[in-house]
């Protein structure tokens, strides 16, 4: 099964929270704190498998989380990190936010893109131990590692499009210039999924050429496979546009050529821009009574295309096409890759201690994401804690806005569930 499109939730690992511990031994006295570190979260890798042509794993499986850190230990021991969770993708993917459309990475560089950072772990007790609170009884809780919703969008990597309305002989012409064998019968939609394929002669450094299936009249509007499949023509340099040249199945050429060129211009300007070379294939069953000869390469020399007769059926000049487009790809500029479009949320600042006040029913409730991280990291049966707290609410100036808000002495104040007396 052919599987270009997905949507997934991957979030990286949460970072270990740091340990409340204090040393214990015969014979040493005041071991004092030794609370360890948690470990890190686990990131979440992208890289690409060179040898895999589909999404398909990505299919039944929705959600991706890396490992979290484990919690620090006593003795100092550091919390063991999460192991990064690698998603291995085939070359060409491009990874979008699902919420905006927005490019986050094109995979076509073949290196490894970090897509989720994992949190890091907590401070253990450690750490907070001054002259002045020798035992501390509280840590530092882990970070939440990053979340988000993307798709991956696999675009192929390919030189050449083969692109024209079903049954024109596209699958005929790869098989016979390339190893791939796609399906191949005189009907239409016989090819349900784009087929890649190399061309390489001796003397040539060779080229991808993909079959792009299903284009049909309203390809770009959703109409048979062609909605499906325009993507992967989108990082082709050139186009082998491929016609029916042998008026047998009572169409006009000409007329095909127009109906292909008009859909991939709804698709995209920029692709029916492309150079293309028009190539007549089935020539070797060409009726001069059913097909006008002259009109048709009037036409093509109009639009400023260059014009081949083939027969994917006698193997007529397709090495000379195949030649041919090699020339033309020297020409041209390497092929497409997508520039990141997505800005990544901007991480809050530790020092920044922005804050909201909101008096609901005379209780004063003071929210702020730097406050709700702080919660997490007082032992509030603590009275060294409690009064840690209470220290980096004056200096982080919540007590100043809570004041400048009306709060007296003896009002309720909630920060995130913890509720109590305000005292100036």
């Amino acid at each position: 099964m052919f599987v270009d499109n997905v949507k997934l939730l991957v979030k990286a690992g949460d970072g270990g929270n740091g340990c409340v511990a204090f040393h214990r031994e015969k014979y040493v006295s005041h071991g004092g704190p030794d609370g360890g570190d948690g470990g890190k979260g686990g990131n979440v890798i992208v890289r690409v498998d060179e040898g895999e042509t589909t999404l398909l794993f990505y299919k039944y499986r929705h959600k991706f989380i890396a490992q979290n850190g484990d919690d620090g230990k006593n003795c100092k021991f550091h919390g063991k990190n999460g192991e990064d969770l690698i998603m291995l993708v085939p070359p060409g993917t491009v990874i979008k936010d699902a919420n905006s459309g927005l490019v986050i990475h094109d995979m076509s560089d073949g290196e490894d893109f970090m897509l989720c950072k994992g949190g890091n772990g907590g401070w253990g007790n450690t750490h907070f131990a001054t002259p002045t609170r020798q035992i501390p009884r509280f840590a530092k809780g882990g970070q939440k590692g990053q979340e988000k919703e993307v798709i991956f969008e696999l675009k192929m990597l390919a030189d050449v499009g083969l692109v024209g309305l079903p049954n024109v002989g596209k699958s005929s012409i790869l098989s016979s210039v390339s190893a791939a064998r796609p399906k191949i019968a005189n009907y239409h939609f016989t090819t349900l999924s784009p087929n890649l394929g190399v061309f390489n002669t001796k003397g040539t450094k060779g080229f991808v050429i993909a079959d792009i299936p299903g284009l049909i009249e309203g390809a770009s509007d959703g109409a048979g496979l062609g909605h499906a499949f325009l993507r992967h023509v989108d990082r082709c340099r050139l186009l082998i546009h491929v016609v029916d040249i042998s008026g047998l199945e009572g169409r006009d050429p000409i007329e095909d050529i127009k109906l292909i060129n008009e859909e991939l211009d709804k698709y995209s300007i920029d692709l029916s821009a492309r150079p293309q070379i028009i190539a007549a294939n089935k020539s070797d069953c060409l009726d001069p009574e059913l097909v006008d000869v002259a009109a048709f390469e009037s036409f093509v020399k109009e639009n400023g295309w260059e014009l081949m007769y083939v027969s994917a059926a006698t193997g007529k000049n397709l090495d000379e096409l195949m030649l041919r487009a090699q020339v033309v790809l020297d020409e041209l500029p390497p092929m497409i890759t997508y520039d990141a479009e997505y800005v990544q949320e901007e991480v809050v600042d530790p020092t920044a201690h922005d804050i909201e006040i909101h008096n609901v029913n005379g209780v004063y409730v003071v929210e702020g994401e730097w406050l709700d991280n702080l919660m997490n990291n007082v032992n509030f049966s603590d009275r060294e804690s409690l009064m840690y707290f209470q220290r980096v609410l004056k200096n982080s100036g919540v007590i100043d806005a809570l004041t400048a808000k009306g709060c007296k002495d003896g009002d309720t104040v909630d920060i995130y569930g913890f509720e109590f007396d305000f005292v100036q």
